[in-house]
């Protein structure tokens, strides 16, 4: 407790200081924050919750005007049951392929552009950074109908492929590997090549393996993009079975196999996975990639 009292009257940055907290002025102010970061949270929390207790209640209570907030019974069967009769694991397979394929090529992909032009520097480098920073402006609405058209003209509709390529070519994961490896000791870059390593063994044996918290950052964001990701599946991957958890919730949203009760279930399946990610992966989420770099 002693430390902690220490530490306070030590505090000389960020928005207030130890003297601050003196004043009432500021406690007003400081309560008031709090206040607001509460109620911000509670924002995001609550309709999770609602969603989460009312997937548990029957069609009836739904649609009663006598509303309740919890239902009759929490039925974990009901769960099991709707997994079982719309096989929901063949979708949660489907997903996951897509979501691996993408990690490994937004890590090889954007890594290795970003080591040519962070690292190794050839001719030309600047200015296919400078198209790479000009692509990050563009929303990627606009590119979604030349994509689809040069993934038909490929005989590419109904793979995996086009959605693992286009996060190998991400403007945002690319700057952030760039990033980190101008921060890299160059005197290991040069060790390498004495010890006769050429460019890609330097990427692959030395580079890669003390990028691990650059490709855990890189790789948490391509996780929950690929899993969220609706509209280039929806358009890609046609053939039912092939579809990945939004695509089908989609589909079965405007179905009569379901009812809403199970519809509202199905929307917890989906956001179970993300949440868990958060909760294991937070400090990697929430830290910046900038702090995770090395200097010499």
């Amino acid at each position: 407790m002693k430390k902690q009292k220490a530490h306070l009257k030590d505090k000389t940055e960020g928005f207030f200081n130890f003297s601050d907290y003196k004043k009432t002025s500021f406690k007003i102010i400081y309560g008031i924050i709090i206040f607001l970061l509460i109620m911000f949270a509670l924002t995001a929390i609550i309709p999770i919750l609602w969603l989460l207790i009312t997937s548990f209640k029957t069609v009836n209570e739904i649609n009663s005007t006598d509303y309740h907030l919890f239902p009759k019974s929490f039925d974990i069967m009901k769960l099991i049951n709707l997994w079982n009769k719309l096989d929901f694991g063949r979708y949660y397979l489907n997903t996951i392929i897509v979501v691996l394929g993408a990690v490994v090529c937004s890590t090889i992909f954007n890594g290795l552009l970003a080591y040519a032009t962070g690292i190794l520097k050839p001719a030309g480098y600047k200015i296919v950074n400078k198209l790479i920073l000009l692509s990050y402006m563009i929303p990627s609405a606009l590119a979604i109908l030349p994509l689809i058209k040069q993934i038909t003209s490929a005989g590419m509709i109904n793979s995996y492929a086009p959605l693992w390529l286009t996060f190998g070519a991400n403007a945002y994961y690319y700057l952030l590997f760039k990033d980190y490896f101008e921060k890299l000791p160059s005197s290991l870059i040069e060790a390498a090549r004495i010890d006769g390593l050429n460019d890609f063994k330097i990427f692959f044996k030395v580079v890669l393996p003390i990028s691990k918290s650059i490709i855990g950052v890189v790789a948490i964001f391509t996780m929950t993009a690929a899993y969220s990701d609706f509209l280039l599946p929806y358009l890609v991957l046609q053939d039912e079975s092939m579809h990945t958890v939004m695509v089908a919730i989609y589909r079965l949203s405007s179905s009569t196999t379901i009812d809403a009760s199970e519809m509202l279930m199905l929307l917890v399946l989906s956001i179970v996975p993300q949440i868990l990610i958060f909760i294991i992966f937070q400090k990697q989420i929430m830290g910046s990639a900038q702090n995770s770099g090395m200097k010499e």
